[in-house]
């Protein structure tokens, strides 16, 4: 080797390496924090949903199977409003349940079969996010009509994160049950229409829905939850009306029959 290349090569080792300077260290953290960010979105968004839908569908199962194996309630009266018999089969009172206490569960599932066979969602008191929403549950509106009354019956849950429990609303068609399971047996109502207001129209949740002033008598059911998906510009309302009770001791109507 001649000297010039043996001069190189003294110069290369005695060169001092280049110490990292704040701005590079600040931005490899900073390229670390984006990168757990958005793993956590990715875990709250989709693999968290997925897993908290499986759970809380797998306790409202156990909680329907519970029922199931108790002793069932008596039945109650036949309906004596003219409608009681219908293709020779008597139609029964619908138990008026008691308003849900704020952020409790309340003794009462969802189940939607077009939402799946295994859609069974506690619903519980309050539509607020800490106490209710966020645990996964439907929450019931603290102004709401309760079933077995006449009015309506209105609930609030997330589309998106939490479980999203109505992330599945804009799928509904028309005449899809929606029934409300609880100890006494099964309250079946039939989808109707579908609608996009915006967050400050109040009279969907009205007796008669966006009727304002107007006497309920009928009873109606109103879905509610945040639209478009990942945004609260808008609501999504799914409106239905009540069509039958099926006591327990009969066993589960034939709306939870999957639907195509």
């Amino acid at each position: 080797m001649t000297d010039a290349p043996r001069a190189a090569a003294r110069r290369a080792r005695a060169r001092p390496r280049r110490r990292a300077s704040v701005v590079s260290v600040l931005g490899e953290l900073l390229l670390t924090a984006g990168v757990v960010v958005l793993l956590y979105v990715a875990w709250q968004m989709w693999i968290g949903d997925v897993i908290m839908s499986a759970e809380a569908n797998d306790k409202g199962k156990q909680i329907s199977e519970t029922w199931a194996k108790s002793a069932p309630p008596p039945l109650p009266p036949v309906l004596d409003d003219g409608s009681g018999v219908d293709a020779g089969h008597p139609r029964y009172a619908p138990p008026v349940m008691t308003a849900p206490q704020n952020g409790v569960p309340w003794g009462a599932l969802m189940r939607v079969p077009r939402f799946g066979s295994d859609y069974a969602v506690t619903i519980a008191g309050g539509i607020t996010r800490p106490d209710t929403l966020d645990h996964g549950w439907i929450g019931v509106y603290p102004s709401s009509g309760m079933p077995g009354q006449t009015g309506n019956f209105t609930m609030a849950a997330h589309r998106t994160t939490w479980g999203k429990p109505f992330n599945q609303l804009d799928r509904l068609r028309l005449n899809d049950a929606i029934v409300i399971e609880t100890e006494q047996g099964w309250y079946t109502y039939r989808f109707r229409t579908l609608e996009y207001v915006t967050p400050d129209s109040v009279n969907v949740l009205d007796p008669v829905p966006q009727a304002p002033g107007a006497p309920a008598s009928g009873r109606y059911i109103t879905l509610t939850a945040c639209s478009p998906l990942y945004s609260l510009a808008e609501r999504i309302v799914a409106y239905g009306v009540f069509e039958s009770f099926q006591p327990r001791a009969l066993g589960a109507p034939a709306s939870l029959k999957a639907v195509s």
